[in-house]
C-alpha cells in the first residue's frame, strides 16, 4: 500500500513538473562559453556578466569552456545561451554550438564586467546560434608637449602620432559557434596593422612576408569544445595574449596607454591552446606557440606558456601567466627565455545606489630573463651580461553615478637591462628586425623607465565610451619623441615611405632628438557591439 502510494506522488510530482510554466524554471545556459581576459591577445599580449560571455582577450580575450562567450571580461558580451568570462587578456569570445548541459558555466556565477581587460557589454542585438558578431572602433587624438616635427610617437604600442586624429583600429568579425565547432575572427585596419607587425622580427626568417600575411587579422582561430568537467577548448591559429593584464583592444581597459609591463609584453600568440575548466571558478591553459608575439618561429624551436586563472568570487580574479623555453633573438641560437606575469584584480566596493558606484584595483608584477647565447640571467658573468626583466604595474579604477563616469590612477616601472623587452623607436622607420645604431639592443645596454597616467571616461551607453587621459612616462636613457622628431632628411640616398636608404640605416649627418621624458594628452572614441 504504502509503495503505491509513493508511486501515485512520483508520477503527480513529475506531472507537475512537465506542466510548469517556462517562466518558473530556471533557464540553463548553453554549454559553450568562454572566459575573456587578453589576449587576449588579443589580445594578445584579455568581462564577464553573469549573462554573457565574452571571452577574447584582448586582448583580450578568452575563451570559456566551449561555451559561447560574449559577456564576460575583456570582449565579452552577454547571451541567454552562454555566460562565460575570463579576466584581462584572458577573454575571448566564441560559442560552441554544444548543446545545453547541467553543468555550470564557467565564471558565470558572477558579474566580471568590472575588470581591467574585460569590455563592459552584457548584450549583442544581432546575436543568433550559429554566429556572434563583433565591431570595434578605436579612433584617438594624440597631443604630445615635445610636439614632434615629424607627428612621430614612438615607445608605444598604442600611441603612434601626434596632433592627428588617426583610426588606431577598426575590427570587424565575431564567434561562430555551431555542433561544438568553433572559430573566431576579428580583422584590424588602421594603424594597428602597421605597427602590431612591425614589432614581429620573425618574418625576417625565411620566405613569405608573414608581417603581409597576418597584417589585417587581430584574431583568427578555430576550434572544438568537448563537454568534460565544466568544458575543455582546443584552438588553433592567431588569439590574444594573456601577458600583462590588458586587452589588445582599448575599450576593455581601465585606461588607453598601459603601463610598460602589459605594452611591451605580448599582444598576441600564433599557435595551439587548450583551455581546460575543471570547475565554475578555474581555468587552466596550456599553449604551444611560434614565439613570443610572433608570426612565425625566431629559431629553432617553439614557445611553451601557461595561463592559470581563478575566481573565487565575484570581487576577485587571480591571473598568472607563465612562459619559457622559446628562442627569441632573431638568428641567435640557444638563448632561452622564461617569464612570468602575475595579477591580481580585486572589487572592493559596489553600492550602485550611491554617487560613487563601484571601485577597483588592479597589480600586476612581472619577472623574467634569458640566458644562453652570450647573456646571463644571473648577473654579469663568464657566460654574459645580466639579461633580465623586472617591473610592476598599479592601477585604481573608481565609477559614479551608476558607471555612467570613469576615473583610473595609475602607472608602473620596468628594468630591462639588455633591452630585449623595449619597443624601438621607429628611427628612419627601424623595425624590429633591422635594429638601429641610434637605439641599440645589445645585451649589457641598460633601460628603465616608468609612468603615471589619469584616465577619465564617460559612458553613456555600454557600446561606447568617450576618454581623456594624461600620460608622463620617463626613462633613464634618451627614448621618446623630442621637437626634432626621428625622420631624417635625406639628400643622397632614395626615401621610400619616408626612409631614407633602408629601415633603421645610419644616416650622415642626421641625429634623432630623443628626450627622456614625455608627456601627453590622449583623446579617444571607443565603440564596441
Amino acid at each position: 500500500m504504502l509503495l503505491d502510494r509513493l508511486e501515485e506522488l512520483e508520477k503527480r510530482v513529475a506531472d507537475l513538473e512537465m506542466n510548469k510554466p517556462a517562466s518558473a524554471s530556471p533557464a540553463t545556459p548553453q554549454v559553450g562559453a568562454e572566459p575573456t581576459g587578453s589576449s587576449q591577445p588579443a589580445s594578445a599580449k584579455a568581462n564577464a556578466a553573469p549573462a554573457s560571455a565574452d571571452v577574447s582577450v584582448a586582448a583580450g580575450s578568452a575563451a570559456a569552456s566551449g561555451l559561447s562567450a560574449s559577456a564576460a571580461g575583456g570582449n565579452a558580451m552577454s547571451n541567454d545561451r552562454v555566460v562565460a568570462s575570463v579576466g584581462a587578456q584572458a577573454t575571448e569570445k566564441g560559442k560552441s554550438g554544444a548543446p545545453k548541459g547541467s553543468k555550470e558555466e564557467p565564471f558565470s556565477f558572477a558579474d566580471f564586467t568590472w575588470l581591467n581587460g574585460n569590455a563592459r557589454t552584457k548584450e549583442v542585438p544581432l546575436d543568433t546560434k550559429f554566429f556572434t558578431p563583433e565591431i570595434r572602433a578605436d579612433v584617438d587624438y594624440n597631443y604630445s608637449f615635445s610636439h614632434p616635427k615629424d607627428d612621430t610617437i614612438g615607445g608605444s604600442s598604442e600611441v603612434f602620432r601626434h596632433g592627428e586624429v588617426q583610426v588606431t583600429q577598426l575590427g570587424v568579425g565575431g564567434d561562430f559557434h555551431y555542433d561544438n565547432v568553433r572559430a573566431r575572427l576579428m580583422t584590424q585596419f588602421g594603424m594597428y596593422s602597421q605597427t602590431t607587425p612591425r614589432n614581429d622580427a620573425s618574418p625576417a626568417r625565411g620566405q613569405w612576408q608573414l608581417d603581409n600575411a597576418y597584417r589585417y587579422i587581430s584574431e583568427a582561430y578555430g576550434g572544438y569544445h568537448f563537454n568534460a568537467l565544466h568544458g575543455i577548448n582546443v584552438d588553433a591559429g592567431i588569439f590574444m595574449s594573456y601577458i600583462g593584464l590588458f586587452s589588445y583592444y582599448q575599450f576593455d581597459n581601465w585606461a588607453y596607454q598601459p603601463s610598460y609591463v602589459s605594452s611591451n609584453t605580448p599582444w598576441f600568440f600564433n599557435g595551439v591552446r587548450v583551455q581546460i575548466f575543471p570547475t565554475a571558478h578555474l581555468k587552466i591553459e596550456p599553449w604551444v606557440t611560434n614565439g613570443w608575439q610572433s608570426y612565425g618561429r625566431f629559431n629553432g624551436r617553439p614557445g611553451l606558456g601557461l595561463q592559470i586563472l581563478w575566481r573565487p568570487t565575484g570581487w576577485l580574479s587571480v591571473l598568472g601567466n607563465q612562459y619559457a623555453l622559446g628562442e627569441e633573438a632573431l638568428g641567435v641560437q640557444g638563448r632561452i627565455r622564461y617569464h612570468s606575469d602575475d595579477s591580481i584584480e580585486i572589487k572592493y566596493l559596489d553600492h550602485q545606489e550611491n554617487f560613487l558606484s563601484k571601485a577597483a584595483f588592479s597589480l600586476t608584477g612581472d619577472i623574467g630573463c634569458e640566458h644562453g647565447g652570450g647573456v646571463s640571467c644571473y648577473g654579469n658573468s663568464a657566460k654574459g651580461p645580466k639579461q633580465s626583466f623586472l617591473g610592476f604595474m598599479f592601477y585604481n579604477r573608481f565609477w559614479f553615478d551608476h558607471d555612467r563616469y570613469g576615473l583610473t590612477l595609475g602607472g608602473g616601472k620596468i628594468n630591462n637591462p639588455g633591452r630585449y623587452l623595449v619597443l624601438l623607436p621607429p628611427i628612419n622607420g627601424a623595425t624590429a628586425a633591422s635594429g638601429t645604431p641610434y637605439f641599440t639592443e645589445n645585451p649589457g645596454d641598460q633601460f628603465k623607465a616608468w609612468d603615471a597616467s589619469g584616465t577619465f571616461d564617460y559612458m553613456p551607453s555600454q557600446y561606447i565610451t568617450f576618454r581623456a587621459e594624461f600620460n608622463h612616462r620617463a626613462a633613464n636613457v634618451p627614448y621618446f619623441s623630442g621637437p626634432g622628431g626621428v625622420t631624417p632628411s635625406c639628400p643622397t640616398a632614395p626615401v621610400v615611405e619616408n626612409i631614407c636608404g633602408s629601415p633603421g640605416a645610419f644616416v650622415p649627418g642626421f641625429t634623432p632628438d630623443l628626450k627622456k621624458i614625455e608627456n601627453r594628452i590622449n583623446l579617444a572614441i571607443l565603440v564596441k557591439f
